[in-house]
Formats: structure tokens, C-alpha cells, sequence
């Protein structure tokens, strides 16, 4: 398969979906699908905006403006961006630092980062980002997330909270004796009827429902808790004039770092949500362009005085399952969200904070990936430390030091591992076509036609955080998918937890098309790493075999086939 032309990286989806026809019915499930996720983007978005020191306006208004212009230039079909839990901490520390002003100089630096980001398409390559260290930095950015919300959560009468996690701690313990029951109460119950909702209604907008059933109650029985009027007063209802911020040298140079994390986690959080959205809808998304639009979505967010936005992985996927067909949903959501602003946003005066707290306070729990933290815990060791280095960094230290030391320690324990295969490395590709002789490769003799339906690829090395992806990109070039498809695995010396994750999503997709997957010639050291990660082999989905010929014969007995045919 050749690859995509560099002219045609750089075209938005939107001018895509309207070559390929738009019409009325595709515009009525877009129309459905964007105010599905209007009506989920407006909660978070105001909780967003409080969370991070901001006012709520903040969070509705970046919501529009960045969901408007990664709609119109972005290159996935499905995405909307908008104000996201990962930035809070990243924002209240600048805010907290520099200023709202610098927050907002911040944010256009980041932008115009993305921008060139974008046109040097690093897209392509912040896919290499090992997976320990995002898992270690998303789990640490959740648990101060709750944290900053314990506050609102407990009704406690503090005026200010430190951005430090342990300050922050000690000032929430010190706050204790003014623990607000009512606050209490409503926030338990908020956090509850949303965990119940999404279990047996998954349909249903919880966050929505729970924060006007809250307000609702709130206000029915006058409970003394503090709510968005009280702390912020009148909101305005309309978005602001552009203006650059005030700037010098000096200003720009102090902002950088605070402008390359929030570069890197709108870059990075953006390409997640677009793989995400590819998996959900079978599409493919343009890296490049995705993190161009996502740039001048920040340009133009510091330019109207709001946050950092970047994709949203929650909205995107609710806008697929809500029948979205092209990027026309997302611009119908800001156009809703817009509505909302201009008409309604008096209606927001009355929501308690102790209910917004609880909404965050899920999505932390969400963000947390409990589960894919405690199977990295079970990784190689090099991959555990990068993990807990990151996660330990990112919650008592600095968002920006933890990427940084967590990209050192994975090219440190990259380059060890290598050290010890180099010989096996030695003269080989990565991935073989499967009719392409291998020196030294003991199963090259036994690469007989394959039957019907059966599919092979070879893998001749090492399956680690900068390789793994290509898996799934193997796979995804048969067309149509085949009954099976056997991975020879029997010059692959070692994975990690990157390559752990690429297998169980290959057998995912492989699973989805009804394709068997067959792991031939796995190696002890690497069966133990897949085991010890909870990946074994499935019952009529996944099938471990000892050789190429054993897995061949496997193959054979699968499709019940007979009839050879060269493999490709």
C-alpha cells in the first residue's frame, strides 16, 4: 500500500466529506448527533473552566470556538475539541504563575507550536510516544484533578488552594473542621446517580441530568451551598473581541515551557482521540492536519480570551455512537453550544459547585485507565519505572519535567534492549512479506501457498513502543480481512508493554471481522511478559502455535479449505 501524498495530508475531512456527496439525510443525523454532544459538552465544559481557575464562560466559549474550527479544518471525521480534563492542572499552575494574561499568551504559543508541529508532520511521529508514559502521566493528571476538586466536593470554606499537590493537601486538611454536609451530601449523591446512570442508561446525558437534577434540588429545598452565581456573579452571554495579549521577549521566553506542555498534551490528547474515533468508525484520520487545526483552534481561543482545547476523547466517541456521519456534527455542536451561550446562560447561575465538582470527579476516575495502569505494573521492569517515574513526577512535581524524564528513561531502556538483540537485528526489516526469504530465518523453507482465507506476516524483531502500531497497519491493508491470520513471532526476542497492547488490539480488530489471529513460534521470555500481562490465548479467537508449520496446519483446519494460492 503506498502512502498517503503530502498535498492530500494536509486537506481537512470536511472538504473531503463534501467531495464524496453530502445530502439531507446525512445533515438530519449530523443535526442529532452534534446536539447529543452539545448536551454533553456543556457541563464539562463550565466544570472544566472552575476547575482550572477560570470563570465558566471560559469553558463554554473555548468549547465553540475551538469546536467550530477543528470542525471546518480538522483531519478526522469525527472529532470535537473543546476544553479537556487533562489541561486543568497545566492551566490553574499558569494562571496561579503568570496571570490570566499569561495563560492567554500560553495558549497562543501553543497554537502557533502545533501549527509547525502540524506542517513537519510530526503527527507521524507522536505515535512513537510510549505508552507507559502516557498512562503514567494521564493517571497522575486524575488524581490531581480530584484532588482539586475536594474542595467543592466537601463544601470547604477555603479561599484559595495551592496549585502544588502537597501544599494543596495540607491546605484541604487544615480547611477540614468546615466541611459543608449539604455539599457533602449532594455531591455523594450527584457522583452515585451518575455511575448508575451510565450503567443501566448509557443513553441517557448523565453528566446533564445529574447537574440540573442537582441544581433543581438545590434550589427546591434551599440548601446552603455555594453555586455558580454566588462565586462568579452574572456571567456574560456573548464571546469577546479578539486582542492580542501584551508581550515582550522576555514574557515569551518565561511562557515557553508552560506553551510546549500544553502543546504536547493538546497534540498528543488530540491523535488519541482521532485513533480512537478510527477504531470506533473504521476510518482512517490525517495526522498532520489534525494537529494543524488543533493549533489555530488555540491561536484563536487566546485570541478570544479563553483555554486550551484540544481534542475530547468522551465527546468524540458519543458523537460517533450518536450516528455523526462527518465533521458537520461537530460544527453543529458549537453552533448549539453557541445558541446556548447567547440565549440561556443566565439558566447557569444556580448550579452548585458541589454538583460540577462531582462531574469531575468522574471524568478523573475515567481518565485514571485504573485498569491498564495495573497491567503496566505486571510490564518489563523498565517499562514499570517509566511508568511510576512519570506518574510520580506528574502528581508532586511538574507535568512538563515528567514527559521529559519519562522520554529519556524510555529511549535509555529502549537502547538496553536493543543492546541485547542487536545481533538478531542485524541485516533484517522489521516486517517481512511472508514469500520474502530471511537469512538465517529456520522456518524460511516451510512458506508453502497458503489455503483460502489465510493470511501471514513475519515479524523479525523486537515488538516495542516505537514499532507497534505497524501491526495493525498490516493487518488493516487485507482486503477483504481473512478468516485467519497468523503472526510469525519466532524472531521476535522481546515486547513491551506498548507491543502487549498492539497485540490485544489486533485481536480486537481481528475479532470485530471475524478473523482468527494465530501467534506462531512465540518465544518463552516473550510468552511469559504476555501472560503476566493477561494476555493469553482466546478459545476460537486467539491461538498460540508452537511453529509456522503447526500454525499452518491450524489454519488449514479453520477455513476447512484445501485449495493453495501463493500468500501476499
Amino acid at each position: 500500500m503506498t502512502s498517503e501524498p503530502r498535498a492530500s495530508q494536509f486537506v481537512p475531512k470536511l472538504v473531503t466529506t463534501f467531495r464524496e456527496g453530502y445530502g439531507a439525510g446525512a445533515l438530519r443525523a449530523d443535526a442529532v448527533a452534534g446536539l447529543s454532544v452539545a448536551i454533553v459538552a456543556l457541563p464539562l465544559a463550565l466544570a472544566i473552566a472552575i476547575a482550572s481557575g477560570a470563570s465558566p464562560e471560559k469553558g463554554l466559549q473555548t468549547a465553540i470556538i475551538a469546536g467550530l474550527v477543528v470542525a471546518l479544518l480538522g483531519g478526522s471525521r469525527f472529532q470535537v475539541a473543546g476544553p479537556t480534563g487533562a489541561f486543568i492542572p497545566v492551566v490553574y499552575g499558569v494562571i496561579a504563575a503568570h496571570g490570566y494574561d499569561g495563560l492567554v499568551l500560553a495558549t497562543l504559543l501553543a497554537g502557533v507550536i502545533l501549527i509547525v508541529a502540524g506542517v513537519a508532520r510530526v503527527g507521524t511521529l507522536l505515535q512513537y510516544m510510549p505508552q507507559p508514559l502516557v498512562t503514567g502521566f494521564t493517571a497522575g493528571i486524575a488524581v490531581i484533578i480530584f484532588t482539586s476538586q475536594l474542595r467543592d466536593l466537601l463544601g470547604l470554606e477555603l479561599a484559595v488552594v495551592p496549585a502544588d499537590f502537597l501544599p494543596k493537601l495540607a491546605a484541604l486538611w487544615s480547611a477540614a473542621d468546615t466541611v459543608n454536609p449539604w455539599a457533602l451530601a449532594l455531591a455523594a449523591g450527584s457522583i452515585a446517580a451518575t455511575v448508575t446512570l451510565r450503567r443501566v442508561a448509557p443513553a441517557v446525558p448523565g453528566f446533564l441530568v445529574v447537574v440540573a437534577a442537582g441544581t433543581a434540588l438545590a434550589a427546591a429545598l434551599d440548601l446552603p451551598v455555594t453555586t455558580i452565581g454566588d462565586q462568579f456573579g452574572v456571567l456574560p452571554a456573548v464571546l469577546p473581541v479578539p486582542a492580542l495579549p501584551a508581550a515582550d521577549l522576555a514574557r515569551v521566553v518565561e511562557l515557553l515551557p508552560s506553551a510546549f506542555t500544553i502543546a504536547f498534551l493538546g497534540g498528543v490528547e488530540s491523535l488519541l482521540s482521532a485513533v480512537v474515533a478510527d477504531g470506533l468508525s473504521g476510518r482512517r484520520h490525517r495526522s498532520n492536519m489534525e494537529l494543524v487545526a488543533q493549533g489555530v483552534a488555540n491561536v484563536a481561543t487566546g485570541l478570544l480570551g479563553g483555554l486550551p482545547a484540544t481534542g475530547a476523547i468522551a465527546r468524540t466517541a458519543t458523537n460517533i455512537r450518536a450516528g455523526a456521519v462527518s465533521p458537520v456534527a461537530a460544527l453543529l455542536q458549537g453552533l448549539f453550544l453557541l445558541g446556548f451561550l447567547l440565549v440561556a446562560m443566565p439558566a447557569v447561575a444556580p448550579v452548585p459547585l458541589a454538583s460540577l465538582a462531582a462531574v469531575l470527579a468522574v471524568v478523573a476516575a475515567n481518565m485514571s485507565e485504573s485498569r491498564q495502569f495495573r497491567a503496566f505494573l505486571a510490564a518489563p521492569g523498565g517499562d514499570r519505572v517509566v511508568l511510576l517515574t512519570v506518574f510520580g513526577l506528574t502528581v508532586l512535581v511538574d507535568l512538563t519535567l515528567a514527559i521529559q524524564v519519562g522520554v529519556v528513561l524510555a529511549a535509555l531502556f529502549f537502547m538496553q534492549r536493543m543492546a541485547q538483540v542487536v545481533q538478531v537485528q542485524s541485516g533484517t526489516r522489521l516486517f517481512d512479506d511472508p514469500d520474502a526469504e530471511l537469512a538465517g530465518d529456520p522456518g524460511a523453507g516451510q512458506r508453502e501457498p497458503l489455503p483460502p482465507g489465510v493470511e501471514v506476516c513475519q515479524l523479525t524483531g523486537p515488538l516495542f513502543f516505537a514499532v507497534a502500531n505497524r501491526l495493525g497497519e498490516t493487518y488493516a491493508r487485507l482486503f477483504p480481512p481473512p478468516r485467519v491470520f497468523i503472526v510469525r513471532m519466532g524472531l521476535t526476542p522481546l515486547v513491551d508493554a506498548s507491543g502487549v497492547e498492539a497485540l490485544r488490539t489486533l485481536a480486537r480488530d481481528c475479532a470485530r471481522h471475524g478473523t482468527v489471529l494465530v501467534l506462531s513460534g512465540v518465544r518463552p521470555a516473550v510468552r511469559r511478559v504476555l501472560t503476566g500481562m493477561g494476555f493469553d490465548a482466546v478459545p476460537d479467537r486467539v491461538l498460540f502455535a508452537a511453529d509456522y508449520a503447526a500454525a499452518l496446519a491450524s489454519a488449514t483446519g479453520l477455513v476447512g479449505g484445501t485449495d493453495a494460492r501463493s500468500a501476499t
